[in-house]
């Protein structure tokens, strides 16, 4: 794929200034119907004004209004970085302007949290409403645990997706930011306060407001916090400073280590940093890292982080069901350092030199089993933490009661710590920006949904498509070509690393047709089109068990379903015994998944023991074999939408007597 440098304004939450492929924004591509349709829907209509009730009702929102008047600290709400949830929604809504076009309603909303914001910035460009006053501590006092530039972060890419989606808006929103970053590079420049903050995320933020406004000093800000970090700077804690990723320098990390979301945040500010400078040294020890991640720390849903009371990585393999944290947020952050690596690379490549896809499937794998996993059918209560392994059926959380972060058992309405519901909303606001990019030679396709895509070559060739499917109940993906492309032009679709084999068929107005077979990769087509030509991709969609590496001794001998990027799971309230029948279920092998279209179900057997025996004896202790029952299994992203059960993804295998 060429090389390609980005000069015009692109509605996308990344827009690198060169890289192998070239995003597309939400006003190029969007998504008309199906899944990821129906989950912006719910998001626009239900989350956002959920979240705005939430930040209002207790009280994070007001903080804001505190500090303009001078009132702080007496009523601040809201942990220590209670600010970055208001700038997450803003950010939200900034981008579900730019997909739904005119809105009066919600540029009103917008623009009225803009003020409040605005009016709590200090006069040299300081914000925020923990810090910094009589009665708080002092500015930057606390750089472990503070969160003021993971604040300010936040902040910088809400600006980020107003001025993209709305350029020149005079809300002053921008303005907001670039005083703040002005002042952090003020402060912890060459010759400032040389340390960095415990919670990445400003890495990722002056890199694009430096991209955005084309200020050399935001970028320059970013490679220097990246640089301090992992030489000991912060004060170390119990969990080691691993948890800050403070431990080893980014360039010499050999795998993502620490608290799950602030490595994969400064991991994706990282390669920020390596594309604008031309470091392919450091692009190249991040695609080690993510290779190595995804290989030994990552769980069959795509969900990275084994450990509950740092939110951290495990050691290789450490990949327990039952325990697995796996945050939503770490999920989102997971996403955003692969769509960099893939912007920068242009999807990886395989042992043929072909783009073989690698970024975009854990894309695909984590948006559908942990980002739409973590909101409820209705996109008013979320999973914080995606366990794969529920042994106890939840309690349902008070609707109007904060919930603790990550203990509770079913979909809640809020946290205490609440940074997953805005996170989750901006991301299904912007999502039409991560389906499709284009390079000098034309345009690929990386995430499937019904959507219209109109966009230019960087010489000004027009590509205009309509996507049509009903992926992933489907795996049939139609393109048709709505606009003559007179010049040769290539057109590429992801083959998923999950599909053996693929078909990519062109029929053409002119009769012709044109047949590619494909293995995992991508399938591409290059010729002139003209209008009314069709591309399908035909992907094999059948459940198949799934076999995990025996290193992962937490799940040895188990086995999960999938089908096509969809994780099954068995839930309890499909067995005739409910909750109190798992502990004694094994998957039969001897039949394969049963995939009818209108559901997915395998064969279990239960092994019959005598239940108040020692539980460990010389010999097999099970009974006879139990004629085995066949048990419907359901989308992983949709457990626990039908109220209290148990859970679990991984099935053990039974071995016939």
């Amino acid at each position: 794929m060429t090389m390609t440098t980005t000069t015009r304004i692109i509605a996308a939450p990344v827009v690198p200034s060169t890289g192998a492929l070239r995003p597309l924004g939400v006003d190029e591509v969007h998504i008309t119907d199906g899944f990821w349709a129906q989950r912006q829907r719910v998001n626009g209509s239900a989350t956002l004004p959920h979240i705005e009730h939430w930040l209002e009702k207790d009280g994070w929102l007001a903080n804001f209004d505190l500090a303009a008047s001078g009132t702080l600290p007496a009523g601040r709400r809201g942990r220590e970085f209670s600010d970055s949830e208001v700038y997450k929604y803003l950010e939200a809504v900034a981008w579900e302007i730019g997909r739904r076009g005119t809105d009066a309603a919600f540029e009103a909303r917008f623009r009225a949290v803009v003020d409040r914001v605005a009016a709590a910035q200090e006069a040299d460009g300081y914000l925020n409403t923990n810090f910094g006053r009589r009665g708080q501590g002092a500015r930057w006092s606390d750089l472990e645990w503070g969160h003021e530039l993971y604040c300010l972060g936040h902040l910088f890419q809400a600006a980020v997706a107003r001025e993209r989606t709305r350029p020149g808006a005079d809300d002053g929103l921008l303005g907001v930011a670039t005083r703040a970053a002005d002042l952090v590079c003020s402060v912890f420049g060459e010759s400032g306060i040389q340390s960095v903050c415990g919670h990445a995320e400003v890495e990722v933020g002056l890199a694009e407001l430096g991209r955005l406004t084309g200020e050399p000093r935001y970028l320059a800000q970013a490679a220097l916090f990246l640089d301090r970090r992992g030489h000991g700077t912060l004060a170390d804690i119990e969990w080691g400073r691993s948890y800050f990723q403070d431990d080893v320098p980014v360039r010499e990390a050999e795998v993502l280590t620490g608290h799950a979301v602030r490595a994969n945040y400064l991991a994706a500010g990282a390669v920020d940093i390596a594309v604008e400078g031309d470091d392919t040294e450091l692009l190249g020890a991040l695609g080690g890292q993510w290779e190595r991640t995804v290989a030994r720390r990552t769980y069959v849903t795509g969900g990275q982080g084994s450990h509950h009371q740092d939110e951290a990585f495990g050691e290789d393999w450490e990949l327990p069901s039952d325990r697995a944290y796996s945050e939503t947020c770490a999920g989102i952050a997971s996403i955003m350092f692969s769509w960099r690596l893939l912007l920068a690379e242009g999807g990886g490549s395989g042992a043929d030199g072909r783009p073989d896809g690698r970024y975009a499937d854990l894309i695909e794998r984590t948006l559908f089993n942990v980002v739409a996993t973590s909101p409820s059918d209705e996109g008013t209560a979320f999973f914080y933490a995606n366990t794969l392994h529920q042994r106890r059926p939840g309690e349902p959380a008070p609707s109007d009661v904060m919930s603790p972060r990550a203990s509770s058992s079913l979909r809640a309405p809020w946290f205490e710590v609440s940074c997953c519901p805005p996170n989750v909303a901006r991301t299904f606001a912007s999502l039409a920006g991560y389906l499709a990019t284009t390079d000098d030679d034309g345009l690929q396709l990386h995430q499937y949904a019904s959507a219209s895509i109109r966009t230019r070559l960087a010489d000004g060739r027009l590509v205009a498509v309509d996507v049509a499917t009903r992926y992933p109940d489907d795996g049939t993906v139609t393109v048709t070509v709505t606009d003559d492309m007179p010049e040769a032009t290539t057109i590429s679709l992801r083959v998923p690393a999950w599909a053996a084999s693929a078909s990519l068929v062109l029929r053409a107005v002119d009769g012709s047709i044109e047949t590619v077979d494909s293995s995992p990769g991508y399938a591409s087509i290059r010729r002139a089109f003209s209008s009314g030509d069709v591309l399908e991709l035909s992907l094999p969609m059948r459940a198949r068990f799934t076999v995990p590496d025996p290193r992962i001794d937490a799940i040895r001998d188990s086995v999960a379903v999938e089908r096509g990027p969809i994780v099954y799971c068995l839930e309890s309230v499909d067995l005739p015994a409910g909750a109190g029948a798992f502990s004694g279920l094994q998957v039969d092998r001897t039949a394969d998944p049963d995939d009818r279209g209108d559901g997915v179900s395998v064969l279990l057997r239960t092994a019959s023991a005598d239940a108040e025996a020692w539980p460990y004896t010389t010999t097999d202790a099970a009974g006879p074999d139990a004629e085995p029952v066949e048990a419907p299994l359901v989308p992983y992203h949709r457990w626990a939408q039908r109220g209290p059960s148990t859970m679990r993804v991984w099935l053990p295998v039974h071995h016939a007597r």
